[in-house]
């Protein structure tokens, strides 16, 4: 890892959370073109929970793994191609292996903020191989400063050459950032980067705070496109490291003309902060539990936000999605008998 800053573009993925995961090859090629014009450094692809998480459960992908990423293959020169993966969701025979075989550069290896040593075969595996791998902390506002350091130095130690935090959840504020960030690039001797989401309306100065705090990765997507109040977006990521005069390889009007592409093509609404996403932040929830909240909020006329608070009570994370049913059916039963009308002696 060189001392440069790096812009990671999860667009192609992260993206992928807001429209169902129905991204389409003629999207994808014509997306990993512009971000490879912006100077991206890596462009990274697939359903939004990453290799082989195509299911029922957390959606359908419109086309396969290998398709997605030999789509975006076929654009990239300079850019390089990522992929995320979560074991539980991908497995190193069935869907890591294919991945590199479609030319995938590096690969993340992701895993809830508390449960790193479950990366330990694939970052080892990756790593003997030769291959580029990053560790990424989910939930990471879930933990202490402390454990985080914990856990990522278990990733340093498989083999990892860098750990990003995710801010799943949107959850972060300026101060905790520094305080995390700033931790782990004090006792680790690797890279340390940021994922941001929006759900308080601090994505960016969020992200500006990692690389003050000594971040060198940070992601982005067009436009925030992403799940939830969406992610950091490139362009005002890229404006503002342009007014910092920070180095990187982005390239501000290429960063502008990446953001145009992709709302001309697929951003059928540009993600923005409303009651449910700012609530989510609140409750510290997976920004990715909003499209499901919203339709058991509808099935079982209960109010979203009250949903996503007793998630966050619960401390509900990624992979638990029939939880929200659970408590959607849980704040119905117990609202009932309140909503019953009265009943007297004389209407009997």
């Amino acid at each position: 890892m060189s001392g440069q800053l790096q812009i990671c573009d999860t667009t192609l993925r992260d993206g992928n959370h807001a429209v169902a995961h129905q991204l389409g090859r003629a999207d994808i090629g014509a997306y990993a073109r512009a971000a490879e014009s912006a100077g991206v450094d890596v462009v990274e692809v697939g359903h939004g929970n990453g290799l082989g998480a195509s299911s029922i459960q957390v959606g359908i992908a419109a086309i396969s793994d290998a398709e997605m990423l030999r789509a975006a293959k076929a654009e990239l020169r300079n850019s390089r191609l990522g992929v995320l993966s979560i074991p539980g969701f991908a497995s190193v025979e069935r869907d890591l292996k294919p991945a590199l075989d479609c030319g995938v550069d590096e690969v993340r290896v992701g895993a809830h903020c508390t449960e790193a040593d479950v990366t330990r075969q694939q970052i080892t595996m990756l790593r003997a191989m030769g291959v580029p791998v990053k560790g990424m902390l989910l939930m990471s506002h879930m933990a202490s400063a402390k454990k985080l350091v914990e856990q990522a130095r278990l990733m340093q130690d498989y083999g990892a050459e860098a750990v990003v935090l995710m801010d799943s959840a949107g959850a972060y504020t300026p101060q905790k950032v520094r305080e995390k960030v700033g931790e782990l690039v004090d006792k680790l001797d690797i890279a340390i980067g940021f994922h941001a989401h929006n759900n308080l309306g601090l994505s960016v100065i969020n992200s500006m705070t990692a690389m003050q705090s000594g971040a060198s990765i940070v992601d982005v997507t067009a436009r925030g496109f992403g799940a939830g109040a969406g992610n950091a977006p490139i362009e005002l990521v890229a404006a503002n490291l342009h007014v910092e005069q920070l180095e990187t390889r982005i390239r501000l009007f290429g960063a502008l003309d990446a953001a145009q592409t992709a709302e001309e093509r697929f951003v059928k609404h540009v993600p923005t902060n409303d009651s449910v996403t700012i609530a989510s932040g609140i409750a510290g929830v997976f920004s990715g539990f909003a499209a499901p909240v919203r339709r058991a909020s509808r099935r079982f006329d209960v109010d979203p936000r009250e949903i996503l608070l007793e998630l966050g009570k619960r401390r509900v994370v990624a992979g638990q999605e029939d939880t929200i049913i659970e408590v959607a059916m849980q704040l119905a039963a117990e609202r009932a008998p309140a909503d019953l009308p009265h009943t007297s002696a004389e209407h009997i």
